[in-house]
This record gives C-alpha cells, structure tokens and sequence, in this order.
C-alpha cells in the first residue's frame, strides 16, 4: 500500500489516516455525543467526568480543524458557543457505533459486568 502525506504528516493506510481523526480517547465519544444535538462545552464536560476541561479544548480544536465538528459563537453576554457535527463528522458516527458496539461485545465476552453499559442485564443470585 503506498504511504502519503497529508497536513505534513506520513500515512501508512487509510485506516491510520481515519483514526488520526476520530480515534484516541475523547474525539469519538465527543462525536458520538454530538449525534443528537448541538452541545455546549460546559454540556460535554458534564457527559464525561473524567475528561479534563484542557482535553476536551484540545479534542474539539482537532475535531474542528479536520472538519468534523463546526463550532458557533453566539454575540450574547457572556458569550454562548455550540458545537455540532458537520456531514463529515456524521459520516463518522456509523463507524464509532460499530466500534462501539464491538467493544461491548467484547466487554461481555471477557465478563466484564456495568449497571450503567449493560442496564437489563439480570443478574445472578
């Protein structure tokens, strides 16, 4: 597979060239959440805990600058921001549930019990 270049960087494959722009530990969870509706930062923050408020800048100025996510900024006092997905951004999503759904299989797989990812699971007595 030949290799080539994009934004000055070298991509062996398509797959690492896609998952340079939603893989990681917060871009496809912030896109799966953006599915929906249009979110504010301090909304995302609140959906994942354990993202910090500099992590989640950062992911979302990558997600934008690939054109995944469309950031608004209202004129209002203070000033309000909203960030959507864009067409690209939803092409992604058929994706991220795939993936997402793979991981849950393997999660049950390996015996891995959560109330909050497996909520009607019955359990054992």
């Amino acid at each position: 597979m030949p290799d080539f270049t994009y934004d000055d960087r070298v991509y062996y494959n398509p797959f690492e060239f896609a998952m340079a722009h939603i893989g990681g530990t917060w871009k496809s969870p912030i896109l799966f959440r953006l599915k929906k509706e249009k979110l504010r930062f301090s909304e995302l923050k609140r959906s994942m805990p354990h993202i910090s408020d500099r992590q989640l800048a950062a992911a979302l100025r990558e997600l934008e600058k690939h054109g995944m996510v469309q950031r608004t900024v209202y004129a209002e006092v203070p000033p309000r921001t909203e960030y959507n997905l864009t067409k690209l951004g939803a092409k992604a999503i058929p994706v991220i549930e795939t993936l997402r759904g793979f991981g849950l299989d393997m999660m049950k797989e390996v015996g891995i019990k959560s109330a909050f990812y497996f909520p009607n699971a019955k359990r054992k007595r």
